[in-house]
């Protein structure tokens, strides 16, 4: 049995790294005073001054400029904020129609579903068996009266990558808000709003060794967006509530650590876990095997359930997932997995493996022996197996 724990679902959350945690030190301890305008006391200019280098950082990662982006506690915040946000600010000039994917995260389809329930109408598109768009039917279904769209980057469950650039150009040549969930493809794939035109990007420290509860909204300048939660007159009065200056701090923190090589790293790492358990018989690469973030890999093993394996696996200390970090905790298929035309089957039999900086090559064969050994004898054990029907 491994005695030391490989974590392997990087994707529901990260480590933090400890240079993030030096960082924030100082603004849980010393300068704790909340941000304060130039006529403040010093504690609170203090503050003020690291909340917005820390916004200069996190806007010069998307090419943005610091006075768009807003800092919100996540990802799932960042998104209702979007979403809602523009169907309130667009309701009376539109017709109240949204349109989405059919394999976005909870704080995407859980925001499209409430405004459903309010009297919005909303379009979910389809995938290909890869997980990527259909462009043509997205374009079908704009109509004049389409207030937003808005489409993920990147696939939380099963990697893969959305082409951004024709997605934006569709909605800019139709005059349509478009808003991206990138809280896992950002700093691991390029993100440029000059190059791309989207309107709104969800962003998350927690995907990137950063600290839990804090995010960001990139807000294109002149998109019009009404202020979704009640409070103060804080982040230019477009969010109420007390800012987190320790978390702001980190996740810019966070943001300067990623080095160069480092997503080549993952990638390769990702390779060869992709490599080694698609040689397990009756394995299947789920997302698109090159449009796919680099540290993403999801297989799924027929005649066996994916719970089976995690637990057979986290008993010799290696931790994944099934699916989705919101999706954890039900017994339905996946979403994402019926999306792209699997059975229940093939969405219950799926590992997510996600790696970060704090896995090593030397995890993979390890974890791969491992995988090999709990199939083989769970498919044993299964009444397909045992009667020989596994060909």
């Amino acid at each position: 049995m491994n005695n030391e724990l490989i974590y392997l679902d990087n994707a529901a959350a990260t480590r933090l790294d400890e240079r993030v945690m030096e960082a924030m030190k100082p603004f849980l301890f010393d300068t704790y005073a909340v941000a304060t305008s130039q006529f403040g006391y010093s504690p609170g200019l203090e503050a003020r001054e690291a909340l917005e280098q820390s916004r200069g950082v996190v806007a010069e990662t998307v090419k943005a400029t610091a006075d768009e982006i807003v800092f919100t506690s996540g990802g799932t915040e960042s998104s209702n904020m979007a979403i809602k946000g523009v169907a309130r600010a667009l309701a009376s000039v539109k017709d109240r129609h949204l349109i989405t994917s059919q394999v976005e995260d909870f704080g995407v389809l859980d925001s499209m579903r409430f405004l459903e329930r309010n009297g919005y109408k909303v379009d979910y598109i389809s995938v290909d068996e890869h997980g990527l768009l259909d462009l043509d039917e997205l374009e079908n279904a704009i109509r004049p009266e389409t207030a937003l769209v808005s489409i993920q980057h990147a696939n939380q469950e099963i990697g893969t990558l959305q082409n951004l650039e024709a997605i934006g150009a569709i909605c800019q040549q139709n005059g349509v808000t478009f808003h991206s969930d990138a809280t896992h493809s950002f700093t691991r794939v390029p993100i440029d709003v000059n190059n791309i035109p989207v309107d709104l990007l969800s962003l998350e420290a927690s995907t990137i060794h950063g600290p839990k509860g804090v995010g960001a909204l990139y807000i294109r300048k002149g998109t019009k967006l009404t202020k979704w939660m009640s409070g103060g007159y804080q982040e230019d009065n477009r969010r109420g509530g007390t800012e987190n200056i320790p978390g702001a701090v980190g996740f810019a923190r966070a943001i300067q650590l990623v080095a160069e090589d480092e997503n080549q790293e993952l990638e390769q790492m990702r390779n060869l876990f992709i490599e080694g358990l698609l040689s397990i018989e009756h394995s299947q690469l789920n997302g698109h095997p090159n449009k796919r973030l680099p540290q993403n890999a999801n297989i799924s093993f027929r005649f066996v359930e994916g719970e089976s394996i995690l637990l057979h696996l986290d008993m010799r200390n290696i931790a994944v997932s099934t699916g989705s970090a919101c999706f954890s905790r039900s017994l339905e298929a996946s979403h994402v997995m019926m999306a792209i035309g699997g059975d229940h089957e093939r969405a219950h039999g799926s590992v997510r493996i996600t790696v970060s900086r704090y896995n090593s090559k030397d995890q993979v064969p390890v974890v791969v022996e491992a995988l090999k050994n709990i199939v083989s004898r769970l498919r044993e054990i299964s009444p397909l197996g045992k009667h020989g029907d596994i060909d």
